[in-house]
């Protein structure tokens, strides 16, 4: 069947329609000269960095000792140019976001130290290229925080044959791995790009990580699908969790106008050697579990309980009907 061009003529005037909504809602589009970080520019800057953390065993086969200088230097050096260019692209931003917020006389967003007394005309890409070189300082020391994760792993699943497992098929340390990145980001105020970090990881991994949350060593994600942990939560080191577990808000707070109130407190505190396990909810930024305590699984928990602490849910009663010993009779368990 071919194309009706009498049909096709009404596209100018759709084109149009939907142009003119650009003026009508002008708060979903960005149409700005300063360009945005680039996404498809941070999913590579994300690819690049886990081939460095994880060497041979992503894109780069056969690397050895003798090599590998080599194809990292060549990483760290497109590294520091795409970083450089992405980063000084969301400092520029949050300077405008900043400033256009103060001539509408709207709330005003939080923006970091390093734009906060910037002119229109500062070298953008010069503070992008000393946040990007204090960010890639950091990844030696980053490494040895990842391998305590990957040894949680492993220790904490026996369904886990060898760490080459884990590396490779792991959503937990997928998610972890991009979640330790971006939180370096979050700590140099780097407005965007952690977020894109960490909601990339989420789409992929099911597993919803704030760049905001502090996670300490050896932190293991069994499983993961479902898991949320909010931006002002703080886990501490050899914490276990499983899926559908949520670390989150309890209620949040407004000023006079009704505004929320950002930059508090909201999310739990974890301390060492916690376990939760699948689909507990713990929620509020003064609730703490203490030491070495046990979360069962559904609980729903917004008070802080002491260390060595098991929280578990009643014993539910079951109902069963079927092939019993006594047929037709229903029983409780």
């Amino acid at each position: 069947m071919a194309t009706d061009l009498r049909i096709k003529e009404q596209l100018p005037e759709l084109t149009r329609r939907i142009v003119e909504t650009y003026q009508d809602v002008p708060t979903i589009h960005y149409l700005g000269h300063c360009p945005l970080p680039n996404y498809e520019a941070i999913i590579s800057v994300c690819e690049d960095l886990k081939e460095i953390l994880y060497p041979g065993y992503r894109r780069r086969e056969n690397l050895h000792l003798g090599n590998v200088t080599y194809h990292v230097g060549d990483l760290i050096d497109g590294l520091h140019d795409k970083l450089t260019v992405q980063i000084g692209r969301a400092l520029r931003h949050s300077l405008s976001v900043q400033r256009t917020a103060l001539e509408q006389g709207v709330e005003v967003p939080a923006v970091s130290d390093a734009v906060r007394h910037c002119t229109e005309d500062a070298d953008f890409e010069a503070l992008g290229q000393a946040k990007a070189v204090e960010f890639l300082e950091r990844i030696p020391e980053l490494r040895k925080v990842l391998a305590t994760d990957v040894q949680a792993a492993y220790d904490g699943d026996p369904a886990v044959r060898t760490l080459d497992e884990i590396i490779f098929c792991y959503p937990g340390l997928e998610a972890v791995t991009i979640h330790r990145l971006a939180h370096v980001l979050h700590r140099l105020e780097v407005p965007l790009i952690p977020r894109m970090m960490t909601e990339w990881a989420h789409a992929r991994t099911g597993i919803d990580i704030h760049p905001g949350a502090t996670i300490g060593d050896h932190f293991f994600i069994d499983h993961g699908t479902g898991v949320v942990i909010g931006e002002t939560c703080e886990i501490g080191s050899r914490v276990k969790i499983y899926q559908g577990v949520t670390l989150g808000a309890l209620s949040f707070q407004t000023d006079a106008d009704g505004h929320l109130v950002r930059g508090t407190k909201r999310h739990p505190t974890i301390e060492d050697g916690v376990v939760i396990y699948a689909n507990a909810t713990v929620l509020g930024g003064a609730t703490r579990i203490g030491h070495d305590s046990v979360i069962g699984s559904n609980v729903w928990l917004t008070r802080s309980v002491d260390p060595h602490t098991t929280v578990v849910l009643e014993r539910p009663k079951l109902r069963m009907r079927g092939d019993m010993p006594e047929a037709g009779v229903d029983w409780q368990i």
